[in-house]
Parts: C-alpha cells; sequence; structure tokens
C-alpha cells in the first residue's frame, strides 16, 4: 500500500504522523510511505530519523502582524500546490493523510483534484482552518474529541484519539523513585515538572522566576524546570535556577524518564500533550497558549477540566497564581489521584492503530 501522509511545523503534528507511519508499517509491513513537509520545520529532521523520506515544500503562514513577508503567501501557496500535484502524480499513493500543519493544505488538495482518496487527522477539540476547508473532499475525518460534528459532516467522523510517541508507553515500566535518584533529585521528594515546549513559554518561565520573591512556594519538592532553547540563557542564571532542589535545562531529551519522575505536570495544551498526559496518566497544570488560532488550546483543555482530569490557569494569571496553586496540588495527594485517574480514563490506548486501520480502508477502492 502506498500512502501519502502531510503536514507538521510542531512536534504536535510530526509526532502523531510519525505514530500512524509506524503502525501501517506494523499492519502492512510492505507498505510505502512517503512524507511531505516544510522546508526547514522540524519535520524534516524529525521523520529522516525515524526512517521514513519525506520532500519539503516551500510554504508558510500568515504572519498575524502586518509584514512584507506576507506578501509572499499566495506566491507560496500557488508554487507549492503546482509541486503538490508533482510529487502525488510521481508517488501515485492510495490514499494521502493530513495530519495539519502548513504542508497538509496543497498536497490534500492536490490529491483530492487527482481522484486519490483522503483522510484528515484533527488533533485538536476546535478544528483549525485548513481542516475544515479540506474535510468537504475528505473520505474520513479522524478526531480526537466529542462534538466534533459543529466542524466536520458527522457521517465522516471516526473517534480515534491522537496517537503518541512509542517510548512514553514505556513510562509504566519505569520506577519514578528510582529514575530521580539517577537524575539527581532527591527520591523522597516529589517532583513537579514545567515544560512551555521545545522553545520555551515565557508566561511560565516568568511564573516559575516569580519564585524568587516568594522561595518559600519552591520548598519541599523538585522542580524539573524546561526553560525552552529562546529562554534557556536568561532563565539559566536565574536565582531559582540556583536553588538545590531546581533543575533547569533547555529541552528535556528524554520524556518518558521526565514524565516517570513527575508528581505533578505544567505545561501548555497542546494536543499531542493532552494526549501524552492521559496515556501515562498524570495530574496537571495545564496553562493554555494565547497565541494559537482560534484559542484551541483553551478548548483543549477545557475538554480535561470538564472530566475533573486536569486544572486550567489562564496564561494572564498564571505569574500570581501558578506557584500557589502547585504548592496546594502537592499537600494534597488524594486531589492529584482523582486528577490522574480521570486523565487515564479518557486516554485512547490504540490512537495509532486506530488511525492506520481508519487510513488502510480510506485507500481501498
Amino acid at each position: 500500500m502506498k500512502v501519502l501522509i502531510s503536514g507538521g511545523g510542531t512536534g504536535g503534528h510530526v509526532f502523531p504522523a510519525i505514530a500512524i507511519a509506524d503502525a501501517l508499517k506494523e499492519i502492512i509491513p510492505g507498505s510505502d510511505i512517503l512524507f511531505v513537509g516544510a522546508r526547514g520545520k522540524l519535520e524534516m529532521e524529525k521523520v529522516p530519523k525515524a526512517g521514513y523520506p519525506i520532500k519539503g515544500l516551500w510554504i508558510s503562514g500568515l504572519q498575524r502582524s502586518l509584514t512584507i513577508r506576507n506578501l509572499l503567501f499566495p506566491v507560496k501557496v500557488i508554487y507549492s500546490v503546482c509541486v503538490a500535484f508533482w510529487i502525488t502524480l510521481k508517488f501515485r499513493p492510495d490514499v494521502a493523510v493530513g495530519v495539519g500543519g502548513y504542508a497538509s493544505g496543497p498536497v490534500l488538495f492536490a490529491s483530492a483534484i487527482l481522484g486519490i482518496p483522503t483522510l484528515i487527522q484533527e488533533q485538536n477539540s476546535y478544528a483549525g482552518l485548513t481542516n475544515k476547508l479540506l474535510a468537504r473532499w475528505a473520505k474520513r475525518v479522524c478526531v480526537a474529541y466529542e462534538g466534533m460534528e459543529k466542524f466536520f459532516n458527522p457521517q465522516k467522523i471516526v473517534i480515534t484519539g491522537n496517537p503518541v510517541r512509542k517510548d512514553i508507553t514505556r513510562i509504566h515500566e519505569l520506577e519514578g523513585r528510582k529514575v530521580k535518584a539517577v537524575q539527581g533529585f532527591d527520591p523522597e521528594l516529589p517532583l513537579v515538572m514545567v515544560s512551555g515546549g521545545s522553545l520555551g513559554a515565557r508566561t511560565i518561565n516568568r511564573a516559575i522566576a516569580a519564585g524568587e520573591s516568594r522561595p518559600t512556594l519552591l520548598h519541599g519538592y523538585n522542580l524539573l524546570w524546561q526553560v525552552g532553547k529562546l529562554y534557556y540563557t536568561e532563565y539559566s542564571a536565574s536565582k531559582v535556577a540556583s536553588m538545590k532542589n531546581v533543575s533547569t535545562v533547555a529541552f528535556i531529551e528524554d520524556m518518558t524518564a521526565a514524565y516517570s519522575m513527575a508528581d505533578l505536570v505544567v505545561c501548555r495544551a497542546g494536543a499531542l500533550t493532552i494526549a501524552e498526559l492521559t496515556l501515562i496518566g498524570k495530574p496537571a497544570i495545564l496553562i493554555p497558549s494565547p497565541n494559537v488560532s482560534e484559542d484551541h488550546q483553551t478548548s483543549n483543555a477545557m475538554a480535561l477540566v470538564s472530566e475533573g482530569a486536569a486544572i486550567m490557569v489562564k496564561d494572564s494569571e498564571a505569574i500570581d497564581q501558578l506557584l500557589p496553586i502547585i504548592k496546594e496540588l502537592l499537600g494534597d495527594e488524594e486531589k492529584r489521584k482523582k486528577l490522574a485517574n480521570a486523565a487515564y480514563g479518557m486516554a485512547k490506548i490504540d490512537a495509532a492503530r486506530l488511525i492506520a486501520e481508519e487510513v488502510i480502508k480510506t485507500g481501498r477502492r
């Protein structure tokens, strides 16, 4: 079976796409899979590392602010659509899959025009504009949340959940206390993992750094603080970073080990992060990013909050509220257990395989 997978831009799109490809290979070992992404984006590095070929399109999104770069947007779209037609005609896939991101639009549009069955995977609880436009041609739309009928034809919707990286599923093989000791943390103390993503989140970093003036809110637990590559120089030199119980890193290389140690997670509310939190069953404080389209991270977070599976703090309130809430939750083990159990109850363990099966069905003629 020949499958064309398009999209990327962030880990939230790239890693689920790779998980789907891996599941397809497990079901049909001889599958021929080709990725199409955006030049200069994360997928151009991660997909080849995962063992799959990828083609790059000269495509990017519109900038929110007025900039000369927006003048190139229509040129990039027309060029990318033409290249997408050429790639599709040459590869001749049985089915085309879009996981969201800049490259999905041109590739799924070209595939639909050429009569190739298409499938969309929508990770968020609020559908993106590109997927809403492409859905009219899609044979199936795989979603992670209930209530997506307001965006897509209900006859096309299949609830599958969001696939996650294979290594995350190893967390249950690890013992958190032992991993803490190996990583240099006090195994007798709880650990809070804070992450704003690979680049970092300024508001979350400022909220943790605010502990400089309220040090008692940082006592009594370990803190693994991923500040992000953009902010490492600034925050690694902070007073909070110099505390004995705090480990400040630009990027967490082994997320499985980090999750195994964590008694509480503080993070944004991207779709992949939400899927990981439910799969591993960890209590979390979610701080949705206000800088995303249609404020979809708030919708993602509320899907958990409404089920008693997470705590949400608004980005605008995080600097004042985050550390007190962390301290409160660490003192309430019963509440953390309830959050963790509710989160795990929402997990879609076989998401990648379910989507792969839908891809195979869609490609049958």
